[in-house]
């Protein structure tokens, strides 16, 4: 820490706590609290029951965690697959071409998520491309939505690589797809890991452009924690919710254990 007195570490963890207990670990309690509930009338639940979990091990809540899940991993491959090319390819322009690329990467963030939704609703609900009621258009979305991140993470990193490195392979006669395989991509790996894991986050949140373009069959788990609270089961509605931060919170470690891993190489 930057503070070295004892007194002022004190100081510190005081005023950590004093923020995030209310703030961040409050919330998070009271919807594990509430997972478990039966009634909630006093200061705290009652008759504590396994009910709601067990109904999120079969039935459409399963369904919709599995939906959540596949959406995720092929938004978030998706997008770093796109975003990690467009950054390698833009990593070669200068001027007014890059600050246009930039720009086009980031339009999906300067505008609300449920415009993103509108938009690709209407771009595809006619013929050639008609995905309007199919799995693909919410795929689709969640991608547009992500991309952005993976595209900044991928140039934020190709900004901090050393040119020696492909100077001195390029020297050695090896050629560009070789050096893009054997010498950029390993460099780029914890830039790459760590654009996924946070395009798999966002994905596995994401809310407002999937309720415009979900079809009946694939129903991501954030659409049915809300109808789950907009019908008053507030209960059903925060097993979801644990369910969703646990199977997010997972693959971001393993994500994370990944990430380490390829630093250290």
């Amino acid at each position: 820490m930057l503070v070295h007195s004892r007194r002022g570490r004190w100081t510190a963890w005081t005023v950590f706590f004093a923020l995030f207990l209310p703030l961040f670990a409050l919330p998070f309690l009271v919807i594990v609290a509430a997972s478990f509930a039966t009634h909630w009338s006093g200061p705290f639940p009652s008759h504590p029951t396994l009910a709601h979990y067990r109904a999120v091990g079969r039935g459409d809540s399963l369904h919709a965690l599995t939906t959540s899940l596949l959406t995720a991993l092929a938004a978030s491959a998706l997008a770093l697959l796109a975003g990690g090319w467009a950054a390698l390819a833009a990593g070669r322009l200068r001027g007014a071409a890059r600050r246009v690329v930039d720009a086009l990467f980031m339009l999906p963030l300067a505008v609300p998520s449920v415009v993103v939704g509108l938009s690709l609703l209407v771009a595809f609900s006619q013929p050639p491309f008609l995905l309007n009621g199919t799995a693909g258009i919410v795929i689709l979305a969640h991608t547009v939505l992500v991309t952005a991140f993976a595209f900044q993470s991928v140039s934020a990193a190709l900004t901090r690589l050393d040119p020696a490195y492909e100077q001195s392979a390029a020297s050695l006669g090896a050629g560009p797809l070789y050096v893009l395989w054997r010498i950029r991509i390993p460099l780029l790996l914890p830039s790459l890991t760590a654009a996924a894991g946070l395009c798999f986050a966002l994905s596995m949140g994401e809310l407002s452009a999937t309720m415009m373009l979900y079809p009946p069959d694939w129903v991501p788990l954030p659409v049915r924690i809300y109808g789950a609270a907009n019908r008053g089961s507030l209960f059903e509605g925060a097993a979801l919710a644990v369910v969703l931060m646990t199977a997010t919170l997972a693959v971001l470690l393993a994500v994370s254990r990944i990430r380490t891993r390829a630093a250290f190489r």
